[in-house]
């Protein structure tokens, strides 16, 4: 039910303190009565469980009072806060890129470089817009009270008009520009109008929290000093628990109710030990599965090429590591490491997972889906079933700036023929969205 629409006598409103999950709203709009913030009578607050294609599931919030006839719109995260940051940096070029899709929560902070122009991160309510609605919003905010400055304080006013025809200029984009989208709770999204393709004007970066941005959200560790204290050597020896099932209990990622994570030692021969972990939901059936590294991170990154040209190469053990990215150029496919996660598989396996990601997409069932989307995801899943069905040769690229991913080589010693490993020294950059830079090794 859209904003401002009047609620009938047959809907049911729920009381405001009755509890709300992920069931009771999808896929039906959850209606109930809160205070509206203008004059103070009861309005109605409609709630949407909804999924963004290529993203993840989102609460739609709409508030209606029909007694002054204030509205208001929200929109929060369906899940849990990511266990990084975010920064996605777009270079708008064209009229479309204006027109991206763009979700943004509380914790959402915006720059535009070029005009030294900043949303701060809290000052917004979080919700679903565009790059053009984004400088629609800044421009009306800016121009709200200019008649009363124009009186009171003129210079003022000339700079903030001038400053508004800098804004009017980027919709009519006379120059390239660039905006940059920061969230520390990890739940900002800007569309990719190319999707599955890699979007070459934006990038994504993901990064460690700080102690300060972690108690900004909320997340308190009671026992921070125990987990800073080094480990002494020789105090939890690998060798006692390398091939022990371990169970810990944990929450569901989807339904939230209690479950077990089964953890596991490994060794992956001619490379290193690897935490397999792996969670099954009884309530709901969720199932997850996820490898770390039992090592820390490599001194060099890490730049795996493998050609894919039959069935030996689809037996090759794969470890792909939570920081890596995959990339088969031949498609123009390139997966950052958060979509996959951590995954100990084959090949085949890999390709598979990415395969199967797809046609579960939103794209393809959802509501904001379109005739072109669909026919172009359509044809990207049929090429990677060209690959699993050996029809099609293609190169399949692991990069992990932490060092930690792997495939297995077909000769006993060193790469074979198909396969080839570079080490390489990490950027800046990949240091930084590591949390290597600010990491103090020494007379701690």
């Amino acid at each position: 039910m859209a904003a401002g629409e009047k609620q009938t006598a047959n809907e049911k409103v729920k009381p405001v303190f009755c509890e709300l999950s992920a069931n009771d709203l999808e896929p039906e709009v959850t209606q109930i009565e809160s205070l509206c913030i203008e004059c103070g009578k009861n309005g109605v607050t409609r709630l949407l469980l909804t999924k963004i294609p290529y993203y993840k599931d989102v609460v739609l919030m709409s508030f209606e009072c029909e007694h002054c006839g204030y509205q208001n719109n929200e929109i929060q995260s369906g899940g849990k806060i990511m266990e990084r940051g975010i920064k996605i940096t777009l270079q708008a070029v064209t009229p479309q890129d204006l027109n991206r899709q763009v979700v943004k929560s509380d914790y959402t902070s915006i720059h535009i470089p070029h005009l030294d122009f900043e949303i701060p991160a809290q000052s917004q309510k979080g919700e679903i817009t565009t790059v053009e609605g984004i400088i629609d919003r800044s421009i009306n905010a800016l121009e709200q009270d200019q008649s009363r400055r124009q009186e009171e304080f003129p210079d003022t006013a000339v700079e903030i008009d001038l400053f508004i025809s800098k804004l009017h200029s980027l919709k009519i984009l006379d120059e390239p520009f660039t905006i940059i989208f920061e969230d520390i709770s990890g739940n900002c999204h800007v569309e990719n109008p190319k999707a599955p393709v890699k979007d070459t004007q934006c990038n994504i970066m993901y990064f460690k929290r700080t102690k300060k941005q972690n108690q900004t959200l909320g997340i308190y560790l009671d026992n921070e000093d125990v987990l800073l204290k080094p480990i002494q050597e020789g105090e939890y020896p690998l060798e006692q628990i390398e091939g022990e099932v371990l169970s810990f209990p944990t929450n569901c990622p989807d339904c939230n109710s209690p479950c077990e994570t089964n953890m596991k030692l490994t060794n992956i021969p001619h490379f290193k030990e690897v935490v397999i972990m792996a969670t099954f939901c009884e309530s709901c059936g969720h199932r997850t599965n996820e490898v770390k590294s039992g090592g820390g991170i490599e001194p060099q990154g890490v730049r795996i090429e493998v050609m894919i040209t039959g069935k030996e190469d689809f037996s090759r053990d794969l470890l792909k590591s939570e920081t890596c990215d995959m990339e088969i150029p031949e498609l123009e496919l390139e997966v950052g490491p958060a979509v996959l996660g951590g995954r100990f598989t084959t090949v085949e396996g890999i390709i598979a997972a990415m395969k199967e990601q797809l046609s579960s997409s939103t794209a393809l069932t959802g509501d904001s889906s379109d005739s072109e989307t669909v026919g172009r995801m359509e044809a990207f899943i049929a090429q990677l079933g060209e690959i699993l069905d050996g029809q099609r040769k293609v190169t399949l690229i692991l990069d992990d700036p932490a060092g930690n991913s792997y495939v297995q080589s077909l000769c006993e010693e060193g790469p074979d023929e198909r396969l080839s490993i570079a080490k390489y020294d990490r950027s800046y950059e990949q240091n930084e969205e590591l949390g290597l830079n600010d990491m103090k090794v020494e007379n701690y």
